[in-house]
């Protein structure tokens, strides 16, 4: 397994599942709790670990708004922004989608044109100093409610707020207790307005939650999509219509969504045909990364270097990268293996 951790480090990846407040590393988070000392997170690195423990999905909420809570200024918010770009750039993640929550923080108090500045100028120096390519999906906090999505939609679709760099609209937080179908007239409106659609469903609910995100929210990706694996008849639709999964096996574990790795559905997602991505979607407050979420997918799935190599090829072809970039990042991934298979 050494020389597969060592190929995926140097694989050129996309990431599609991955959160803006989510991905900020131990040493961010300090700091942040140390600019705002009224916070209860702590400002020890070492401490965020025990903090970082989840007794279950709802605890994860309340935790991850705590730090929510640390940004509170356009300076940090370019801080994590572009932090989080440079975590992503020692991976080789080539191209990431960075699922941004802006309610969060205008509710808070921060501008929104600065907010929008702010995320804006990180993305143009990660790509410049960093050779990230960053995009925006930008998502309801479902445990928000209907007034969150009403402003989110407001500021994903207004001409001279939304940001050049905001490809996607989609909606996370609890989904117990939170239907998919209320969402509907906002995801009809961002999708007009040239939006991709790519909801989190089926995480900690029934398959249920993903065919109403599918018939009613109009998905072209589906966030985790765990229980998919229960429905037979959805796994062969999402296999049939191409519609791809994105799949965080360690975040499943941490938020009690799946009991056990060796238990996560993956495999029953590959063997009935869906294209499967694989991602970290809160990486630091889980412990992992997108490298670990690879080798982890290759003992799942028993992959080899050229079947970790079809998985990253996979999130390049669910990605909403141009197709020039498709192309360039599909060859870049091919030259890699194929040098490092040489003899």
């Amino acid at each position: 397994m050494s020389d597969l951790h060592a190929f995926i480090a140097g694989l050129p990846k996309a990431e599609l599942h991955v959160h803006h407040v989510g991905s900020a590393s131990p040493r961010i988070v300090s700091e942040l709790a140390a600019r705002h000392p009224d916070s209860k997170v702590p400002t020890d690195p070492e401490a965020l670990a025990d903090y970082f423990t989840f007794t279950d999905f709802a605890h994860f909420i309340e935790v991850y708004l705590s730090v929510v809570d640390l940004v509170r200024t356009p300076e940090d918010v370019r801080l994590l922004t572009f932090e989080v770009a440079r975590d992503l750039a020692r991976q080789n993640v080539r191209y990431a989608e960075l699922t941004i929550t802006p309610y969060s923080s205008t509710r808070r108090g921060i501008d929104e044109r600065a907010f929008m500045a702010a995320i804006e100028d990180a993305r143009k120096a990660a790509e410049s100093e960093l050779g990230v390519i960053l995009r925006w999906c930008f998502d309801i906090p479902g445990e928000a409610g209907l007034q969150s999505a009403e402003e989110t939609a407001r500021l994903a679709i207004t001409d001279g707020i939304r940001p050049e760099g905001l490809v996607s609209f989609g909606l996370g937080g609890p989904e117990i207790g939170v239907p998919r179908p209320q969402f509907k007239p906002y995801f009809d409106r961002a999708v007009a307005a040239g939006l991709h659609s790519v909801p989190h469903s089926g995480e900690t609910t029934g398959p249920q939650s993903i065919w109403d995100a599918l018939n009613e929210l109009r998905a072209e990706r589906i966030g985790h999509g765990t229980s998919a694996a229960q429905d037979p008849a959805l796994l062969k639709h999402l296999a049939e219509h191409r519609i791809p999964l994105e799949v965080c096996p360690t975040s499943n574990i941490a938020t009690r969504a799946v009991r056990t790795l060796d238990e996560h559905p993956i495999k029953e997602m590959v063997r009935a045909g869906v294209l499967v991505t694989i991602n970290s979607d809160d990486p630091p407050m889980f412990g992992t990364d997108l490298n670990n979420e690879y080798a982890v997918a290759a003992r799942l799935l028993e992959l080899d270097e050229r079947g970790l190599a079809s998985l990253a090829k996979n999130a390049v072809e669910a990605s909403f990268l141009d197709s020039a970039g498709k192309a360039r990042m599909t060859a870049e991934i091919d030259s890699y293996t194929t040098t490092w298979l040489a003899p």
